[in-house]
C-alpha cells in the first residue's frame, strides 16, 4: 500500500523519535564446554551464562524496548562476546560491553540427567564495585533492570543495597548461582545463603528454583513470607518439567501495581498508589509447563534464564503475572528444543535461524 506524501511531510518515520525504554542486565558471559548433553563423545563449546537471557529479552520485549547491557567481559573473549550482542534486535545502539583484563568465566558442564548436572569454573571476572558500577548505571538511563547472578558474585550485597536505593525502576532478579560456593578445584557446590531477608529487600520479583528455594528456606512459603515481609511483590519458584509457581503479595497482578513505597517512578504506575494493597492474603498458583515438541531428551541448558527473562521482559509488556509466566514456560520449552545461545532468540520468536 501507498501513502502520499503530505507537502510539509519529510518521509522520516516519527515514530523513530520516540525513545525507547531501556532494561539494564546485569549478569556474566560465560563460555561453557559441555559434556553429555547429547550422544556425541566431543564436548560442545559455545556461549552460555547471560547470553540465554540476552536472548530471551530479545524474543519476548516489545518492540518500544531495548536491552542495555551492563557487563564487564574478559579481554580474551570481549570481541566474541560483542559480536553476539550484535546479533540481536532489540539491542541498543549505544550499548558497550567492557573489556577487563581477567581471564573471561569459563564453565565446564557435565550433565547427569535431562536437569542436573555438575559445573567447574575456571577464570572469572570480578565483581562490579559501586564505585564502577554507578557511573555505568547512571550513562544507561534504564526504565527497568534485570540481574542473574550467572558467576554467584556479580554484586555483593552491599553493592546490591546501593543499586536498590539509587534506582527507581522495577527489578527482577535470578539468584541462580548466588547460593553456590566454588572448591579450590572449580567445582560449583550449594551453600546456604546467608542475610536472605537483606538480599529480598532489593527486588520486586524474585525468581528461584527448587534447589535453590531449600538453601535458602525450608520450603516454598516460608522463603515467600520472608520475601514479602523484606517488600518482594512476587516470588517464583520454578519447577523444571512441572512449570513454575508463584506467591505475590496482595494487589499484585501487573507492573503497574508495584507500591510506591518501593520507589517507583509513576511512568510503570496506573494509580498513585500503585495500585498495591497493604491488605489481603498472599496468593499463589502453579502454572503447569509446555511440552517439547520433540523427541528425546533436548538440551535442557539455559532453561531457567530463558524463563525469567521471558518472564520479565512480557511484565514490561504489560502482561498479567500468570500470562507472562505461561510465556515463559513456553520460552523455556522452546529453549530445550534448541542448541546453544547462537541463533537461540530467532527460534524462540518461532523463525528459522541459519548456524
Amino acid at each position: 500500500m501507498t501513502v502520499a506524501s503530505s507537502p510539509t511531510d519529510t518521509g522520516k518515520d516519527t515514530r523513530q523519535d520516540t525513545p525507547k525504554k531501556r532494561v539494564g542486565v546485569i549478569g556474566s558471559f560465560v563460555w561453557d564446554v559441555l559434556h553429555g548433553r547429547d550422544k556425541r563423545s566431543v564436548p560442545v563449546e559455545e556461549w552460555g551464562g547471560i547470553t540465554y537471557s540476552l536472548s530471551a529479552l530479545d524474543a519476548a520485549l516489545p518492540d518500544d524496548w531495548e536491552i542495555v547491557p551492563l557487563a564487564r567481559v574478559g579481554d580474551d573473549l570481549v570481541e566474541r562476546a560483542r559480536l553476539f550482542c550484535r546479533s540481536l534486535r532489540h539491542m541498543a545502539p549505544d550499548a558497550e560491553l567492557i573489556g577487563v583484563p581477567y581471564p573471561n568465566n569459563r564453565v565446564e558442564l557435565r550433565y547427569l540427567d535431562d536437569e542436573r548436572r555438575t559445573e567447574h569454573l575456571t577464570g572469572g571476572v570480578p565483581a562490579w564495585t559501586w564505585m564502577g558500577l554507578k557511573p555505568v548505571l547512571d550513562a544507561a538511563r534504564l526504565d527497568a533492570l534485570y540481574i542473574n547472578f550467572l558467576s554467584g558474585w556479580e554484586l555483593d550485597l552491599e553493592t546490591t543495597q546501593l543499586v536498590r536505593a539509587h534506582f527507581g525502576g522495577p527489578i527482577y532478579c535470578d539468584l541462580h548461582m548466588k547460593i553456590m560456593a566454588v572448591l579450590p578445584d572449580g567445582l560449583r557446590v550449594a551453600q546456604p545463603l546467608p542475610h536472605v531477608a537483606a538480599w529480598c529487600e532489593c527486588f520486586d520479583v524474585l525468581q528461584v528454583n527448587e534447589d535453590e528455594m531449600q538453601m535458602m528456606a525450608p520450603d516454598s512459603m516460608a522463603l515467600a513470607a520472608t520475601a514479602m515481609a523484606a517488600g518482594v511483590s512476587c516470588l517464583c519458584v520454578t519447577l523444571g518439567k512441572r512449570g513454575a509457581v508463584y506467591v505475590a503479595a496482595p494487589g499484585f497482578e501487573r507492573l503497574s501495581d508495584l507500591p510506591p513505597v518501593r520507589g517507583h517512578g509513576s511512568a510503570l504506575s496506573t494509580s498513585p498508589r500503585g495500585g498495591s494493597g497493604a491488605h489481603g492474603a498472599l496468593r499463589t498458583e502453579l502454572v503447569p509447563s509446555v511440552p517439547p515438541r520433540i523427541d528425546g531428551p533436548g538440551d535442557p541448558t539455559g532453561c531457567g534464564d530463558v524463563w525469567g527473562a521471558t518472564h520479565f521482559s512480557r511484565l514490561l509488556a504489560g502482561d498479567r503475572l500468570t500470562e507472562a509466566m505461561a510465556s515463559a514456560n513456553l520460552a523455556a520449552s522452546r529453549n530445550v528444543e534448541h542448541r546453544g545461545a547462537t541463533g537461540l532468540a530467532n527460534h524462540l520468536r518461532g523463525e528459522l535461524s541459519i548456524l
